[in-house]
């Protein structure tokens, strides 16, 4: 629980932009410099009027930031990643590394959880790629969502982290905590900074190091950046199944590729065909999440990941793609297609008896039965 105290002085050093972060509807607050503050509401970047005091007053307002975080500044910082007492992330950028002066970016989240029906409600799922989803998780494949930059990939992991088993022990993995799941056995760790003559720091790669001594049934990495990647794909083709991640990417083939560049980066010497097997055999399945003009969220496609053919190239078993139709008014109306119904993991449904709501839905193996 925060300190009443830092929220107070965290509204004080904020009070140019505290009606934003008060503001349900909005969604990103952009400094750029101390005169100019933009807003994301509702989709839509618009620049307002007010402003802070002075560069030296913005900046105060991310030293305290900082402070809340057990982040403080040292001296040869340029950057920093926090959080607000009340969850929102912080990611502030200061001269010489920023030339419009100091920049200072919140990305406010919906604190209230939703679930696949939720998301089905909010229309950003079928309720027939809800049931492929759930059976997935429920199966322990490993899934990654994949999506640009405020896409909702976060809004989606933890909706898919409700599909989770109360009795699992589960450890999620951050740089700066975002999650919050229903499941009680839930641990949360998050990266630190290295201190000015105090403790060194904690990356994703130490942290994901301690997890696994940790008795995980799942990990879940908040995001895949660096060279994590490579320590979260050999875990999954270990014995650690069930994991779920996130990755900047455009597509399901391009979210493996850029999986398989940062797997080299955890090792340098790692030849890319050794990093495509493995994560071709890490990564089940890869849900793409797309963002419409009018800032609307949706998902655009879910694809099976099969493995690598005979010239090492990704097989995909593209489960749904998105369609979308011009109305007689002309608007667009999106829905999400099913292209296959041959599951991979069908005969893994069979035996935990999660069959026989997808064969409802017309669902079977991939694999023809041998006559």
């Amino acid at each position: 629980m925060y300190s009443p105290v830092y929220q107070k002085t965290i509204r004080h050093f904020l009070k140019p932009v505290q009606e934003l972060l008060d503001d349900e509807a909005v969604s990103e607050i952009m400094i750029n410099g101390a005169e100019s503050i933009y807003c994301e509401r509702g989709g839509k970047i618009n620049a307002l009027a007010g402003r802070f005091a002075s560069e030296r007053a913005l900046m105060a307002a991310i030293h305290n930031i900082a402070e809340f975080a057990g982040r403080p500044l040292q001296a040869n910082q340029h950057s920093l990643d926090a959080r607000l007492p009340t969850g929102e992330r912080v990611h502030a950028i200061w001269p010489p590394a920023s030339r419009n002066g100091i920049c200072l970016t919140i990305r406010k989240f919906n604190h209230r959880t939703l679930s696949l029906q939720g998301l089905m409600a909010a229309g950003v799922l079928t309720p027939e790629a809800s049931a492929i989803l759930s059976a997935a998780v429920k199966l322990k494949r490993n899934v990654l969502i994949a999506g640009g930059t405020g896409t909702g990939k976060t809004t989606i992991l933890n909706a898919l982290s409700e599909e989770i088993d109360e009795s699992e022990r589960i450890i999620v993995i951050e740089d700066s905590s975002e999650l919050k799941l229903r499941q009680q056995h839930t641990l949360y760790l998050e990266a630190q900074s290295s201190r000015t003559g105090g403790a060194s720091g904690l990356n994703i790669r130490d942290l994901f190091a301690e997890s696994l001594r940790m008795r995980p049934d799942r990990i879940i990495v908040g995001e895949v950046r660096r060279g994590e990647a490579l320590d979260l794909v050999q875990s999954m083709i270990s014995g650690h199944a069930g994991a779920l991640s996130t990755i900047h990417a455009s597509s399901p083939q391009d979210a493996v590729s850029r999986l398989e560049t940062l797997c080299m980066m955890g090792d340098g010497g790692l030849p890319i065909l050794v990093a495509r097997n493995q994560v071709a055999s890490a990564i089940h399945l890869v849900l793409q999440l797309c963002r419409a003009g009018g800032g609307r969220r949706y998902v655009s496609r879910i694809s099976e990941c099969l493995g690598l053919d005979s010239e090492n190239r990704y097989c995909w078993n593209e489960l749904f793609r998105d369609q979308h139709t011009l109305q007689s008014d002309g608007s667009s109306a999106w829905t999400l297609q099913p292209r296959s119904r041959r599951l991979g993991f069908f005969e893994e449904a069979e035996a935990a008896g999660l069959d026989s709501g997808l064969r409802a839905l017309g669902y079977r193996s991939l694999v023809e039965p041998s006559v």
